[in-house]
């Protein structure tokens, strides 16, 4: 499986296209678990991290999942501790959270919880709270024999962690929108102190054997319209640690690198390809109706795609999904293209059709 998706990116022969999934949602994992579809929740946990999810794709008909692998830890380390701050009558409670971000929290309520307080605001709080947190020190790297190494058969990633993406998680899109306004250095401090941990995080990994099939980045900073940043100041500030980064990753062999931004990256995706980040993940279609191809148009073989099936068709009924897999065939054919659900695969899709689509997508692909 592994070579497959290498001859893709290279825009080499393959014999057939892997059937490639991006998770599930965990309400939907208790969904099926109701409906008898997998086992239990203790079951999967015991098949270790990241084997209960494997388990799963591979009875609904998935080949692989994009992004499995492992972390350069260039994150918070510790991070902060989970804390309920305070409970209300009707069940609810500010908690929080290991990234230091407080949010109302609804037990039983599947919505993304409503973020309410943001640790990090100012210098203040950015040397006494993330700065500490955010130094080099050698347990930041896993045990050297879980790495991705030579001669392995499964594709495998090395997760470099993220430029902007967890600042706007920090802070908030509001605390960054108005920092970036009254104090553009301290946001260029952060970014530059994320980004040389992680640069340092990911030689640290090469030199001691990681041969990953590609590099990861989250990011997620943009939305329906656009970024949320200024297409300038990433250029600025981000482009050059990630032109860093991945010079490291080809220099030992690495040519690829994944980025992980929902929303309508257009504006950005330039930036990433001229440095250095030539796969866009996970093209979600939106209402914007994202695809490859007018970024192969625009930028030609360079870019390359995983991603960009629309996973609301799950939901939906088989003649939706015959409908997609059509639309994806001639992106499949420009080549440098792996389709994948546009995001996890949400609470509201049913085993049979999400089976469905696996089976379609081996007789389209190949098999």
């Amino acid at each position: 499986m592994r070579e497959r998706v290498l001859a893709i990116l290279r825009y080499e022969n393959y014999d057939w296209m892997p059937v490639v999934h991006f998770g599930f949602w965990d309400e939907l994992y208790d969904k099926w678990e109701a409906e008898g579809r997998i086992p239990g929740h203790e079951a999967r946990k015991e098949l270790g991290r990241g084997s209960g999810e494997r388990m799963v794709a591979e009875k609904l008909g998935f080949d692989i999942g994009w992004c499995e692998g492992t972390f350069a830890n260039c994150g918070l380390y510790p991070g902060f501790q989970w804390e309920i701050l305070k409970e209300f009558p009707d069940g609810s409670r500010h908690v929080r959270k290991e990234d230091g971000v407080t949010v109302l929290d609804h037990p039983g309520v599947l919505s993304i919880p409503a973020e309410v307080d943001h640790l990090l605001k100012d210098r203040a709080s950015w040397e006494e709270h993330y700065l500490p947190r955010l130094q080099w020190s050698a347990e930041r790297i896993v045990a050297s024999e879980s790495l991705p190494r030579e001669g392995r058969a499964e594709l495998q990633t090395l997760s470099a962690g993220s430029l902007i993406g967890w600042v706007r998680n920090w802070l908030g899109i509001e605390g960054l929108s108005y920092l970036l306004a009254d104090d553009p250095d301290l946001v260029r401090e952060i970014v530059d102190t994320i980004g040389g941990l992680s640069l340092r995080a990911v030689e640290e990994c090469f030199w001691s054997g990681a041969r990953p099939d590609y590099l990861h980045f989250w990011e997620d900073i943009c939305y329906n319209h656009g970024p949320l940043v200024s297409p300038t100041f990433f250029r600025e500030a981000c482009a050059p640690w990630y032109q860093k980064i991945t010079d490291v990753a080809r220099k030992h062999g690495t040519d690829f690198t994944s980025v992980d931004c929902d929303g309508q990256i257009d504006l950005l995706a330039p930036i990433w390809l001229q440095s250095g980040a030539n796969i866009m993940f996970p093209i979600e279609v939106g209402t914007w109706a994202a695809s490859i191809r007018p970024w192969r148009e625009k930028y030609g073989r360079e870019i390359r795609g995983v991603g960009g099936m629309d996973k609301r068709v799950f939901a939906i009924g088989r003649s939706a999904i015959d409908a997609e897999i059509e639309r994806l065939k001639p992106l499949v054919e420009l080549g440098g293209y792996i389709p994948c659900p546009d995001h996890r695969i949400p609470l509201e899709a049913e085993w049979d059709l999400v089976c469905y689509y696996c089976d379609r997508m081996k007789r389209a692909f190949g098999r």
